[in-house]
């Protein structure tokens, strides 16, 4: 949800302890380097047990970030005021990240805005590519350059009309956007995303919950039968309808908020909105095929709300307790991938980690490792710069406001091949010779460098330039030149670093696409300006050799 300061969820009256000595899992979490390794990720991602595979049988976790706006009065991704998207896109890869959650509202597919919560000029042109587009169009533009820099994306129903925050009513519908509009909304999804393997997957509905003041059963329920609560049987009839278009996706579904318990003295047990998947354990999701199901938590830490356990007998241990009993067990007895898709803190020191027993720097330390003993996947809440959890600075600029907080989510990350380190770095430094890792080999003979223009405007251009290696070995580390023939000045460059001199441009390539394997190619993308030409070059050198 947007604004967590609106999050009402209800206490829990007494936490039950789980089995006090139930095993991690202990896998040294060394799956960021089997990763690169094996080239983990390809394709259209499935299940098998308690783990996600990539269409190889390769293991693969999601390890992403948040970034929301679609789903607001807005309806376009936040930051887009100050940055260009793909500049934004970039920073997520090149910080270690591997998905991004985009939140959506029923409102923006069915009735597309043209936003005006956009900036198409910074130090330069911007986003020039989304002027006069739909949200939805916007949101397609997204994907695909998600899609080129090697990331995935799990498209998530936040709410039905746009707005902030989770859907009052806890529920999938509300009387404008029926149960049968929310399904049929998803399918129109499903089948726009059918054949990009960048889109895994989508998250069903955002925390299905039972609404403030009210008691258990007036919201979301699981596993009764009801066809106007059961959040479940919503989830089968939406999953199987999307499996009807798109039969390679995951779905993604969140747990509820309150979930009936005799033991306790409410009858029911109380946690976050998202938060309570117990019910999978006697009625789990069944689909119309096996190997799609995925399911999420979310999970958050005192600073949003004092729940019972945190107190000042809070240790690691009794955290993990409370994990295992609302959600953890899923994954620990082989039933499914479980996925936590919002967790987040604040920016100090104390708020990251703590040693203070019932303190959110505690709550959020802890998680952070049962994450990494469980081999869990997640989405940070959230890249943006607005958000009190903000990743980035209000500017989207791409160094994280606390390094601690960036160094903590860093080990857990799990890069795709191409992927960035988890450091803010975002190019690498490549001379024009010498030998070593990074440096340039020649350029194959039979590479083509191909400029074209993809959008001009008075005074103003947006265009690529396509390397291509269409040998047989790959190009190594590169460096792309060229000279204007008129006046042009680039303001803005991705894919890559640059320097200008008069009219001479080099470009030198960053850490996620220095390497171009044979029969494949880069396109390093820029904005522009000029006063009396904007003449397209005609000679390129790659690594100093001519690329024509």
């Amino acid at each position: 949800m947007n604004r967590k300061t609106n999050y009402a969820a209800l206490a829990v009256g007494t936490v039950l302890a789980m089995l006090a000595a139930l095993l991690t899992v202990a896998l040294g979490f060394c799956a960021t380097t089997a990763s690169a390794a094996t080239g983990a990720g390809a394709g259209y991602w499935h299940t098998s047990g308690s783990q996600i595979l990539d269409s190889n049988g390769n293991p693969v976790r999601i390890a992403g970030i948040n970034w929301y706006g679609f789903e607001t009065p807005d309806e376009i991704a936040h930051g887009l005021w100050a940055q260009d998207y793909h500049a934004i896109i970039d920073d997520i890869k090149n910080l270690g990240y591997n998905t991004i959650r985009i939140p959506f509202s029923n409102q923006m597919v069915e009735t597309p805005i043209v936003p005006q919560n956009i900036g198409f000029y910074n130090t330069g042109p911007i986003n020039l590519d989304l002027k006069g587009l739909t949200s939805l169009q916007d949101l397609q533009k997204i994907v695909a350059y998600a899609g080129v820099d090697g990331l995935k994306i799990i498209l998530d129903d936040h709410r039905s009309e746009a707005g902030e925050s989770a859907e009052n009513n806890g529920l999938w519908y509300t009387s404008t956007y029926s149960s049968q509009n929310w399904v049929a909304d998803w399918v129109t999804l499903a089948k726009m995303f059918a054949n990009d393997p960048t889109v895994i997957g989508f998250d069903l509905r955002n925390e299905p919950h039972t609404p403030s003041g009210d008691t258990y059963a007036v919201g979301a329920t699981w596993g009764t039968g009801n066809t106007a609560t059961d959040i479940r049987l919503a989830y089968e009839s939406a999953g199987n309808a999307i499996l009807a278009v798109d039969p390679s996706a995951l779905i993604f579904c969140e747990g509820i908020s309150e979930y009936p318990d005799s033991s306790s003295s409410t009858g029911y047990d109380s946690t976050w909105w998202g938060g309570d998947l117990q019910g999978v354990a006697q009625y789990p999701v069944m689909l119309s095929s096996s190997g799609h199901v995925v399911y999420s938590a979310h999970d958050y830490g005192p600073s949003l709300f004092q729940q019972t356990w945190f107190n000042s007998s809070t240790t690691s241990a009794s955290l993990d307790s409370v994990w295992n009993q609302f959600w953890g067990y899923i994954p620990q007895q082989g039933i499914a991938p479980l996925w936590v898709g919002e967790f987040g803190t604040d920016n100090t020191a104390s708020d990251v980690s703590s040693t203070v027993a019932g303190s959110q720097g505690q709550w959020f330390s802890s998680l952070v490792s049962y994450i990494k003993a469980n081999n869990l996947s997640w989405t940070y809440w959230a890249l943006n710069g607005e958000d009190a959890y903000a990743l980035l600075d209000g500017s989207y600029d791409p160094t994280p406001v606390s390094a601690p907080k960036q160094s903590l989510l860093a080990g857990i990350q799990f890069p795709l091949p191409g992927a960035g380190n988890g450091t803010p770095s975002a190019s690498v430094s490549v001379s024009s010779s010498g030998t070593g890792s990074g440096s340039p080999s020649p350029a194959p003979a039979s590479a083509t460098c191909t400029y074209s223009l993809t959008n001009t405007w008075a005074g103003g251009f947006q265009g690529q330039v396509v390397i291509a290696d269409t040998g047989s070995s790959p190009i190594n580390g590169w460096t792309l030149a060229w000279t204007y023939p008129g006046d042009q000045k680039i303001g803005n460059l991705w894919n890559g670093t640059y320097t200008q001199s008069g009219e001479a441009v080099t470009v030198s390539a960053a850490s996620f696409d220095a390497d171009i394997a044979a029969g494949s190619s880069v396109t390093v993308g820029f904005t522009g300006t000029y006063t009396s030409s904007d003449a397209a070059p005609t000679a390129f050198t790659l690594n100093g050799s001519a690329c024509g």
